[in-house]
């Protein structure tokens, strides 16, 4: 049904999720930075905080991808002809796409971390410093895994759209699930066939992820009371 690109198919299917998993990791660790910078008492962090999030949200997808491997490539090279490099630097469609998706998504999630923080009643770290805690032991023993449950929609959502997002690497040459599909359809000139096989295969890492995240809302939410008395 597929003329034998099943293998090809699959292979793309790893190097996308290759690509979501890294870029949600960077992602993460941005959107936490971010969120803390958000809630410090100090107005530059909150400031550079601010624009991040503005000026990302603001930009599309798309365009922030072409800007990063066509622009940020133009930039190496000039940084490395005034240094004396003579070569051309080619910069890795991988790690371009990797790293723009991260940022982007960077974005939305320190707007989720840093409501997932505001969740945490105050009062229990005034509990935890009253006990003799150090705010590291606070952070990681009441406020973090709180945070965490409370962020948990907000992560879901984000990352199901990052997964789908990843479509995007395919206009600077990565060889991806999208690029598979495309090269199958205009071999085989059968669009329809391949395009399904991507949707259904996209389909199967949302369904699956959605799993993922319910059992994870299931283990953070043991012990807390949603009902009321």
């Amino acid at each position: 049904m597929l003329h034998g690109f099943l293998p090809s198919l699959i292979q793309g299917a790893w190097v996308t999720l290759s690509v979501a998993l890294v870029s949600m990791a960077m992602a993460m660790a941005l959107g936490l930075l971010g969120a803390m910078a958000k809630l410090s008492k100090w107005r530059l962090p909150r400031a550079l905080a601010y624009v991040y999030t503005t000026l990302i949200r603001g930009v599309p997808d798309l365009v922030m991808m072409l800007l990063v491997f066509f622009g940020g490539q133009v930039a190496v090279n000039a940084i490395a002809t005034s240094l004396g490099h003579a070569d051309y630097i080619d910069i890795n469609p991988y790690i371009a796409g990797v790293l723009t998706i991260g940022f982007i998504f960077g974005a939305y999630l320190t707007e989720a971390f840093r409501g997932a923080f505001l969740a945490v009643p105050p009062g229990q770290r005034e509990a935890g410093l009253a006990f003799g805690m150090t705010p590291a032991q606070i952070a990681w023993r009441i406020t973090f895994p709180q945070m965490f449950r409370h962020a948990l929609p907000g992560l879901s959502n984000n990352w199901l759209v990052l997964i789908k997002s990843t479509a995007i690497v395919s206009v600077i040459g990565l060889s991806d699930l999208m690029t598979r599909g495309q090269q199958a359809a205009g071999t085989t000139r059968e669009p329809f066939v391949f395009y399904v096989a991507v949707a259904i295969i996209y389909l199967i890492f949302t369904s699956a992820s959605e799993l993922v995240f319910r059992q994870l809302r299931t283990r953070f939410a043991i012990g807390v009371r949603t009902g009321s008395l």
